[in-house]
């Protein structure tokens, strides 16, 4: 459709629009009417603003201007149809939308389907009203996408605007999500998981044929990941069904918004197409300060206990905080820490992602009213909850990133005129260099946000089953749709092709098992299910995020149960939902353990199928539940600038004393690393033989070149016993002398950093090695291959394992090139294995390796030194162990007895 020709900015909002600005004290933000200007040229759009500049608002306004326009039209209109149309609105699950009428029966769909589309003639023209869906909004969390129906009730009630808005998220009743395919509200407030629900019925032409637009928030948040790619091949289709639809993004942090913005429009084959950009302007720079601790700070560890004390002074003086942690378990361990020395009786809450919906909502209830002081949360809050009276977040730890910093810093205060607060406490003095330089690119508006996804293999077998659900396909029609899509605009036909082949038989190794055929061919060489079963498996599984089993946490009465298999009579079934809990950690414990979850100190009774009861307890010393994926590999960017300030002794100045004196007394019995430079110690100590060396990689990359290097000493015989890895640096431990044979040219260092090691030796280790299993294992769900729910159940973690383990082995034998191997191999060199960051950091360091051979551990080898057989202690016990463990190391690092430094 051509660009309609633009008009001037007074005529963009309608005057009940100005008059509810003015009586609010408000006026139109330039990005706002920019956005309304995209809309009336028919262009999709990326907005790029700051929080608190009204970007959600900015996503709604052309809806709600369209809307009421042609609401207002229809209103007007002399037609005996009048009253039978929805120009009065409804009554809807988010508040008031003018004079309220109800909802058709959902009895005789046939009729009302008709009667939805309505003709309507005013002024001697012809308006239509499609009465159906004219705005998508996809959030990342269900928790955003029902505060954005919230505050969009605002605007709609005190404008009488007759709108009807809804949420669909995996909270919404079943009732109400069919009553919304039949009778559509205008606005649908939803996930990209229930996008793909709703693409995959076969009503979907219907649905969605009168969509206008859809607004994508958060979206950043969104392309870095495998929901990304389901949701650009959810656009895709989107763009078939409604080829009028226009996009609208809204993101507050982004590295590229070219690339972003790509995400936004169909691409063209052999051409990369991009929404217009409007970029806000005039946001108050935050203020980020670094907590100075006057307590002594810890050369390792990450709880930062040492601060407790100064973080409940911050809670204290303030009038709501936000306490973000980057971990599940370092919040439980907080949230506990904190109530303990809560004297003042202040009103502290903890949200995290395990915990039950309704003690989310009721914290995010209790936050929105203002009634709490204090929230320790993690990645939960991230994005978007729209919290005006929070005036100061406090980051507990190095941020990861600075984006993300800035995202969590614009949670507090969400005026756009004034400044949002920040305080950083760094819980090791590694991390101290890290928040200085997020400080630093905070003030510069310096992004990191990584580049746009090329789509995977297994979300492709996933959307193609999905299509499979729905209408019928072609493979010709459904391959030039998917290339339209961001993600996928490089596809080859020949991965397409497999792919389908993969979903329509398993592929070539396991096409024999009839269980594995999901989609089938008919006459006319379109493509469907097989039968109705595959269509509930798919939508039962739907979605990309794979999870270890979860089981449900239940609170009831003191009581001890017999064992893990049965309840005394003591101890009743039921009980108050707490939350979710991994298997593996529950696996671990015993009757009476006692661990921390949800805010509470719980002691474990039992496990009856899914169901875990507990009752309370006291215990000072209760197990901390650790969470899968819960550590963010440290950003490359940060990564560089914490290598350029090492290299800069100058800027050392603006550390803390005891940082300063850290690097000062390493610069005296070693040397600190240049920014191009990798510095290698070798050291004896004890019985064994210790090579450490600094790439500042991030735990990913350095896990994965500890891996490598240790097979290549091996080969050198070196006899390496085991290697550990933090963010920082990458230690490895064995029987041989390595300062030795270094110093004799048995060991050349270059040679045994080359980068060829991502050669022969990564693809050697890869086949042996139980990570890529882990990774098909996650492949194969997303895939579709393996369902981890049924009807009435779900599949045990163990039956998971013993299935996708079984199916690697033989597609591995049998099937080397198969659609989920490529697939896997693709996820591990790009997530777990962070391959490209390695390649460059062995690149940067070619003739740049710098070797100390020392007689001691070094000041900067003590943190990461003291991870090496670090047990599993939780609480207290942890930090007294790490405690005592360092200050024997400090003391041998600085040759002298310890001085407090």
């Amino acid at each position: 459709m051509p660009p309609r020709k633009s008009v001037a900015k007074p005529d963009l909002l309608p005057d009940h629009f100005l008059r509810w600005f003015a009586t609010r004290g408000w006026s139109p933000r330039a990005h706002q009417l920019a956005l309304l200007e995209k809309a009336r040229d028919d262009r999709s759009a990326l907005l790029i603003a700051p929080t608190g500049a009204g970007k959600t608002l900015a996503g709604f306004l052309p809806t709600l201007v369209e809307l009421s326009r042609s609401m207002s039209d229809a209103r007007s209109a002399p037609s005996p149809l009048a009253g039978e149309g929805r120009g009065g609105g409804s009554t809807s699950e988010v508040g008031v939308r003018g004079t309220p009428t109800p909802d058709p029966s959902p009895q005789g769909g046939g009729e009302q389907k008709a009667q939805r589309a309505i003709t309507l003639v005013s002024t001697g023209r012809t308006v239509q009203r499609t009465g159906g869906l004219h705005t998508l909004y996809i959030s990342p969390l269900k928790a955003l996408a029902v505060d954005i129906a919230r505050n969009l009730e605002t605007p709609i009630a005190e404008m009488q605007l007759p709108i009807k808005v809804e949420t669909r998220t995996g909270d919404t009743p079943v009732s109400r999500r069919a009553r919304q395919r039949r009778y559509p509200p205008d606005i649908l407030l939803t996930t990209p998981e229930q996008l793909a629900l709703l693409l995959s019925s076969d009503d979907a032409p219907f649905l969605f044929s009168s969509l206008k637009r859809i607004v994508l928030d958060e979206l950043h948040a969104l392309v870095t990941s495998k929901r990304g790619d389901l949701l650009s091949l959810g656009l895709a289709r989107l763009w078939k069904l409604a080829p009028d639809m226009r996009a609208i993004g809204l993101s507050a942090t982004v590295a590229e918004p070219e690339s972003l913005a790509r995400f936004l429009v169909p691409q063209a084959v052999g051409e990369s197409v991009s929404a217009d950009i409007v970029i806000a302007g005039g946001a108050a720079e935050p203020v980020v300060e670094m907590l100075d601790t006057k307590e002594r700070l810890p050369w390792a560890g990450h709880s930062a206990r040492h601060a407790l004390g100064e973080i409940y002074d911050l809670i204290k003086a303030n009038k709501t905080t936000l306490v973000f942690v980057n971990t599940r378990s370092q919040a439980e361990m907080l949230f506990q820490d904190l109530w303990r020395m809560n004297d003042d009786g202040l009103a502290i809450a903890l949200h995290h992602g395990s915990l039950d919906v309704a003690q989310r909502r009721k914290v995010e209830d209790a936050m929105s009213v203002g009634k709490l002081r204090g929230v320790v949360c993690t990645s939960s809050l991230d994005l978007g909850v729209d919290w005006g009276d929070v005036d100061l977040v406090v980051n507990v730890g190095a941020p990861k990133g600075a984006s993300r910093l800035m995202q969590r810093i614009g949670r507090a205060n969400h005026r756009i005129d004034e400044a949002s607060r920040a305080v950083l406490v760094p819980a090791n003095r590694f991390e101290v260099l890290e928040c200085r330089v997020a400080i630093d690119a905070v003030a510069e508006n310096a992004q990191d946000t990584p580049p746009l996804r090329t789509g995977s293999l297994d979300v492709l077998a996933q959307h193609v089953l999905g299509c499979g659900c729905g209408a019928p396909f072609r493979a010709d029609d459904l391959y030039d749709e998917v290339r339209s899509a961001a993600p996928y605009a490089e596809l080859s036909r020949i991965d397409f092709d497999d792919t389908v082949e993969f979903v329509a038989s398993g592929g070539y190794a396991l096409k024999i098992y009839e269980r594995f055929a999901r989609i089938k061919q008919d006459a006319s060489g379109r493509w469907r299910v097989t039968n109705p079963k595959v269509r509930q498996m798919y939508r039962m599984n739907v979605g990309t995020i794979v999870e270890d089993t979860m089981l449900k946490v239940r609170l009831v009465r003191g009581g001890s149960g017999k064992g893990k298999k049965g309840v005394t009579g003591a101890l009743a079934r039921g009980g108050r939902m707490l939350g979710q809990i991994e298997e593996y950690f529950i696996e671990g414990l015993v009757v009476g353990d006692t661990f921390v979850f949800g805010g509470e100190v719980v002691r474990y009774e039992s496990l009856v199928e899914d169901q875990v009861y507990v009752s309370r307890a006291n215990d000072k010393d209760a197990k901390v539940p650790s969470y899968m994926g819960g550590k963010f590999p440290l950003s490359t960017y940060l990564a560089e600038r914490v290598r350029k300030l090492l290299d800069d002794k100058r800027a050392w100045k603006g550390l803390p004393d005891q940082v300063r004196e850290w690097l000062s007394l390493q610069a005296h019995v070693s040397h600190v690393p240049g920014t191009r430079e990798l510095m290698v110690e070798t050291f004896p100590r004890a019985d064994k033989h210790y090579l450490v060396c600094y790439p500042f990689e991030g735990r990913l990359a350095h896990q994965t070149l500890g891996m490598l290097l240790t097979r290549r000493l091996e080969r050198a015989r070196a006899r390496p016993l085991g290697f550990v890895a933090n963010e920082y640096a990458l230690a490895i431990w064995g029987l041989g002398d390595t300062s030795h044979m270094i110093r004799q040219g048995r060991l050349d260092l270059a040679a045994l950093f080359d980068p060829d090691m991502l050669g022969d030796d990564l693809e050697a280790w890869l086949a042996e090695s139980a990570l890529m299993k882990r990774t098909f294992r996650t492949c194969a769900v997303i895939s579709g291959l393996i369902h981890t729910r049924f009807t009435g159940e779900e599949k045990s973690r163990r039956q998971v394992l013993f299935s996708t383990d079984l199916i690697y082995d033989v597609l591995r034998k049998h099937q080397p090139d198969h659609v989920l191997l490529r697939a896997a191999r693709a996820d591990a060199a790009t997530g777990l294995l962070d391959i490209r960051r390695l390649s460059d950091m062995l690149t940067r360091i070619q003739g740049r390796i710098v070797h100390r051979e020392l007689d001691r551990v070094s000041p900067l080898a003590v943190p990461v030194m003291l991870e090496i057989g670090r047990e599993a202690v939780y609480g207290e016990a942890s930090d007294e162990l790490l405690a005592e463990a360092a200050e024997e190391l400090v003391r041998e690092a600085a040759g002298f007895e310890e001085t407090g430094s």
